[in-house]
């Protein structure tokens, strides 16, 4: 569970149809997202996600991100406004079995298996991992331009320790 968005599902809260629900952050949640994850704001940040009962006592949650952010651009350090959408699928069930050799393979499957704990499904967590991997990398402006210049070049070429010595050296 993640301290910015402490949204959960209790398990023997879920009807047998299955619950859906549509979610906003708060400011102050905006405020512990963007500061945990390190970029200016988040100013909006929404969720649709529905949770069902699936065979094995487990439940699958399945949902959709929206947010509006704003990064610090990688050139010039001035803001960038951008538009995250994401997606998520996690399985959550009492005990997970992991076969040796089998990470790889559950990675790669696509749907998230985690062990449901206290009988909680953590929403919000799911929803902060989902919005932390969707976020631009290297965010930058359009308009912005990378101008380096080495400040060794300018500089005129340092003089040896043995060119005085070598001035003391006869010709042939």
């Amino acid at each position: 569970m993640t301290d910015q968005l402490n949204w959960i599902e209790k398990a023997t809260d879920i009807p047998a149809g299955g619950l859906e629900r549509d979610r906003a952050a708060t400011p102050a949640e905006l405020h512990a997202i963007a500061q945990a994850l390190d970029i200016l704001k988040v100013a909006s940040l929404s969720t649709v996600y529905r949770i069902n009962a699936i065979a094995g006592n487990g439940y699958r949650l399945r949902g959709t991100i929206a947010a509006t952010v704003e990064q610090a651009c990688v050139v010039s350090l001035e803001p960038v406004s951008g538009k995250v959408n994401g997606a998520y699928e996690v399985e959550f069930f009492p005990t997970v079995d992991v076969k040796d050799g089998d990470e790889e393979a559950s990675i790669l499957e696509g749907t998230d298996v985690e062990v449901l704990e206290h009988g909680i499904i953590p929403v919000g967590r799911i929803v902060y991992e989902t919005l932390s991997a969707s976020l631009d990398p290297y965010p930058r402006r359009p308009d912005a331009q990378f101008n380096w210049e080495d400040p060794k070049a300018k500089e005129p070429d340092k003089v040896s320790p043995f060119a005085a010595l070598s001035k003391l050296k006869p010709d042939d």
